[in-house]
């Protein structure tokens, strides 16, 4: 028997067209990212695999740098892995790296920690270059009191009122190591955020929770008490996933950006 070998990939997506990473039950009607490279695979090494990834992402929600990994017979050496993949997938789907890990990798157990970035459009007039990748927000917003409140997110804090209702996990305490809001020379409010973990719908619920807060709807210094409060309604709406993109996963702290408190 050939021995199986692990082969995890960095991918990048549009997810517009999809409905979020995860197979559904009715694949035909409802295409999934894992559908689409499940399929390239099998036909690239005749295999059935199974795949895991680093985080399910939403319907409308995109990655830069998604991991996954499943293991194969494969001998397709790693470099080539990208160029044979991608010309199977959609033009909205990319292998950007391949690479031979251990056995026990895992993409989603394994990461230490992740950064996603969720796009702001502070713009009256729609934007046909921004509208697939950002959430449209007028009038202007305070930008200034967006980014004091962004700061009250880092550190650990049980962010059950950032989390979607109905969610089955049990614990919801995350920590949070960077939240910044930028502002680029296209109207685009980039908000960046880096953690160890996040809850569904979390960096959703922070973004919507930050342009309430630069609409004036809530104040920057209220933050601590809604996040004690631990009562989603404390909190804002739900940013909408268009302008949400999974960026970078880490698995070892020595690739973090930045030195860990």
């Amino acid at each position: 028997m050939t021995e199986k070998r692990r082969v995890k990939f960095i991918v990048s997506y549009d997810g517009t067209s999809y409905h979020g990473f995860q197979t559904q039950e009715d694949p035909t009607n409802l295409p999934t990212i894992q559908d689409e490279l499940m399929r390239a695979i099998q036909v690239l090494t005749g295999e059935e695999v199974k795949i895991t990834c680093a985080g399910r992402t939403d319907a409308g929600v995109h990655a830069r740098g998604q991991v996954v990994d499943f293991l194969t017979t494969s001998r397709i050496p790693d470099e080539k892995f990208p160029l044979a993949m991608n010309s199977l997938l959609p033009k909205d789907i990319a292998v950007v790296k391949a690479e031979t890990v251990a056995e026990d990798f895992h993409s989603r157990f394994g990461a230490l920690g992740k950064h996603y970035r969720y796009s702001i459009y502070n713009h009256r007039i729609h934007s046909p270059f921004h509208h697939r990748y950002s959430y449209q927000v007028y009038p202007p917003l305070h930008v200034a009191a967006m980014q004091e409140a962004a700061g009250y997110f880092v550190g650990t804090h049980d962010f059950r009122g950032f989390c979607a209702t109905g969610s089955p996990v049990k614990d919801f305490v995350r920590t949070i190591w960077h939240c910044t809001l930028t502002v680029t020379e296209e109207n685009l409010l980039l908000m960046d955020v880096m953690g160890d973990g996040f809850l569904y719908n979390m960096v959703r619920i922070i973004t919507g929770t930050l342009v309430d807060v630069g609409k004036g709807k809530i104040a920057p210094e209220s933050i601590p008490q809604i996040i004690a409060s631990r009562d989603r309604t404390q909190a804002g709406t739900t940013a909408p996933p268009q302008g949400l993109a999974l960026l970078e996963v880490w698995y070892n702290p020595l690739d973090f950006p930045f030195n860990l408190p």
